[in-house]
């Protein structure tokens, strides 16, 4: 039999101190990290040879991928949120689903801003070892967010 956690708005007593470490590190990174465009938090609750399986193409290896998208992602979009619906942890993985939203004010792989709003739905998995993210892929519902940011 595995232990597994699910989020709750209070941590259940019972909980292993692991699995509730992990969750609160994958919501800091989705929560506050992202949207306040922080590299030195970041390099707090992720490793600096992560292997990040979403990397844009001709981003630097390791941690670099992440904090270069997440620069490209605060010059593209204004008020970020990613509001966290679910997060999960079991043995070394945190899964998160969550919805990205913001506003459009700068160019996003060459979409010249918009100001239009956007919210779209993503889903995050995380191997975590010694409460730091070492791998991370992700599924992005961008075929909505595109049309949001470019639909007349």
């Amino acid at each position: 039999m595995t232990t597994a956690a699910v989020a709750s708005a209070t941590p259940d007593q019972g909980a292993d101190p692991t699995l509730e470490r992990n969750k609160a590190a994958a919501r800091r990174v989705l929560e506050e990290i992202f949207p306040a465009n922080d590299a030195a938090a970041l390099r707090n609750v992720v490793d600096e040879d992560v292997v990040n399986h979403e990397a844009p193409p001709g981003t630097p290896p390791g941690i670099g991928s992440m904090i270069t998208f997440m620069g490209m992602l605060a010059r593209a979009f204004s008020d970020q949120r990613w509001t966290i619906q679910q997060i999960i942890a079991e043995g070394d993985l945190v899964a998160v689903y969550c919805t990205h939203s913001g506003q459009h004010t700068g160019d996003f792989f060459g979409v010249p801003a918009t100001g239009r709003s956007f919210a779209y739905e993503q889903v995050h998995v995380i191997k975590m070892r010694d409460g730091k993210g070492v791998e991370q892929w992700a599924v992005r519902d961008d075929a909505t967010l595109m049309r949001q940011l470019t639909a007349d």
